[in-house]
């Protein structure tokens, strides 16, 4: 099994879990941010990009671990929860629906929950058996 495999499994929860607890600490930072000064209720340029920068860094931990997994379904799997979790950041941006700010939650976890599952259960056993 090569190693870089189980490296873009690691990074995916990695990048997973913080995009995680950066959704989680957004409304305390920006509650306790509010109640001292009122001035802005806007999050910084910086902090929203942070939701870019791990949903580029889940691309290429799902692109690279959807090519080496044994199951199929784990990459349809993978990839719907990165896209589900694409539209609700855009929409987050561009509100084209009503949607609870919770929803983001879900994708989220579901990527950090496949991974570590992939991690598991869905190692190739030799080098071949993920070519297709």
């Amino acid at each position: 099994m090569n190693i870089t495999i189980l490296k873009t499994d690691k990074v995916g929860i990695i990048a997973s879990t913080l995009c995680m607890i950066h959704c989680i600490a957004t409304p305390f930072l920006f509650i306790a941010k509010s109640c001292s000064a009122s001035c802005c209720e806007a999050s910084p340029g910086w902090w929203t990009l942070l939701d870019y920068l791990f949903l580029i860094i889940s691309f290429f931990a799902i692109y690279q671990s959807s090519k080496n997994t044994s199951k199929t379904w784990m990459k349809y799997a993978l990839w719907g929860s990165w896209s589900v979790l694409l539209i609700v950041l855009l929409n987050e941006k561009f509100q084209f629906f009503s949607v609870s700010d919770y929803a983001i939650y879900f994708p989220a976890m579901a990527l950090v929950i496949l991974h570590i599952y992939k991690l598991k259960y869905c190692r190739c056993e030799t080098e071949n058996c993920c070519i297709h």
